[in-house]
């Protein structure tokens, strides 16, 4: 069964997922992030079949996640690297990640530190303008015009 793309172009969420919204491109982001960059090992390291795989990859390149690169060894062998589109989802992987480990628990033996300090990464947030966090009760959803949207959270 093939996924439908989301049809709203007024909503970022929807535009978002058309990119990088099914689990296995996400996890290939992950692999890339933690400098995984060949295809066999993407394919090693996720156990993805290589036609998923290989859809994956021509799709978050598509989409400006990835860029292919030819480094020339032996003949032609790419590599996949994340762009700075790819790199700005860094805090959309750690905050899902967060998310797990508060609801679900730790899955893995992976930890986040910081690199300089060996310190525990601190909790993906949504902040005011003062660096305060702001939680969903905290925020307003209002259209192009300013006017509120209907919600009941």
């Amino acid at each position: 069964m093939t996924r439908k793309r989301f049809e709203n172009p007024g909503c970022s969420v929807a535009c978002a997922l058309n990119e990088v919204g099914d689990w296995w491109s996400l996890l290939v982001i992950k692999q890339a992030m933690l400098g995984t960059r060949r295809f066999v090992d993407f394919q090693h390291s996720l156990g993805i079949a290589k036609n998923i795989l290989c859809d994956r990859l021509s799709r978050l390149v598509e989409n400006g996640v990835l860029v292919r690169v030819d480094v020339g060894e032996h003949g032609t062998r790419y590599e996949y690297r994340l762009t700075d589109k790819g790199r700005d989802l860094f805090a959309v992987v750690v905050a899902l990640r967060q998310w797990n480990e508060r609801w679900n628990g730790s899955k893995d033996d992976m930890r986040l530190v910081e690199r300089g300090t060996g310190e525990p990464v601190g909790a993906v947030s949504v902040q005011n303008s003062a660096g305060e966090p702001l939680g969903v009760r905290d925020v307003l959803f209002v259209d192009e015009n300013g006017q509120p949207l209907d919600r009941a959270v």
